[in-house]
């Protein structure tokens, strides 16, 4: 089966107000296939987002190129819906009427279309009995489902989120998971979706790439073999603690990395605890 997404070579590097270079993305060459969710894994900093954002077209690759159904990405566009970590929905307009807001770009729904549609996409991801509330009025996790459907309302080609559960607790983190995977189901979409959290990405993925310390590049590669519908309770079961003992073995040293990078020396312990104390003294 021909890959709906191609990333061939792609490099990223930026450059500081005093003209160093930031590499961010070396090398990277991987592709999705139609209708997987894949998850990139990688410490903060890493070098996921930016990735993210080149393919949805919002930044240029310094090196290498993006293919979309063979086509190279040149800039944004509507066959490409991404959902942010930062809440993005409109707060001037209701639950329904930001959903209906991505339709003005669908040339296949009719004006007329757009309440039955909104209303699809509104139970879809749990929200009905709030079609006319206004964003304010929501909770962080109802907001970010708000996101969510305004952009699957779009029908974009394929959806890129960007640790879109990270600012949430653990039940609604845990609940928006569960509601992701089932409306992919329905929706049968194509997902790459970005974070940092272990299980989250283990629960999620069909398959797992694991990136460096920046510049990212790919550590390694997994295929996440767990049976569908996911649940809960696969969290705890054996196989799902053996998954995760595996990918922390990678993550875990790339962290490190990452500390090192962020520190111009590193710490010292023995000097970092005499110090601590000789501040601790001068305050009593």
């Amino acid at each position: 089966m021909e890959p709906v997404l191609k990333v061939e070579s792609v490099s990223k590097v930026f450059h500081d107000r005093v003209g160093n270079d930031i590499i961010a993305i070396e090398d990277l060459t991987f592709e999705v296939a139609e209708g997987e969710l894949l998850v990139l894994l990688g410490p903060s900093g890493c070098g996921k987002t930016t990735l993210l954002r080149i393919v949805a077209g919002l930044e240029t690759a310094t090196n290498g190129r993006i293919l979309l159904d063979n086509k190279e990405i040149k800039g944004p566009g509507r066959e490409r819906g991404m959902v942010f970590q930062h809440y993005s929905s409109f707060p001037w307009l209701t639950v329904s009427e930001n959903i209906k807001f991505g339709l003005k770009y669908r040339p296949d729904i009719k004006k007329e279309e757009g309440d039955k549609v909104a209303e699809y996409f509104i139970d879809l991801v749990g929200l009905h009995g709030f079609e006319e509330s206004y964003i304010s009025q929501l909770s962080g996790g109802m907001q970010q489902r708000v996101s969510i459907a305004r952009t699957l309302a779009t029908d974009p080609r394929i959806l890129l989120m960007d640790e879109p559960f990270g600012a949430l607790d653990t039940q609604n983190r845990e609940f928006l998971q569960l509601q992701l995977l089932e409306a992919q189901t329905v929706a049968k979409k194509t997902i790459i979706f970005v974070t940092h959290d272990v299980e989250e990405a283990i629960f999620l993925a069909d398959r797992l790439l694991i990136l460096t310390a920046r510049p990212a590049k790919i550590k390694k590669e997994l295929t996440i073999s767990l049976p569908k519908p996911r649940t809960l309770e696969m969290k705890t079961s054996a196989e799902f603690m053996d998954l995760k003992r595996e990918v922390l073995s990678y993550t875990r040293k790339e962290a490190q990395k990452t500390d090192m990078l962020w520190r111009k020396t590193p710490v010292q312990p023995e000097k970092f605890r005499d110090e601590h104390k000789f501040s601790m003294r001068r305050h009593k």
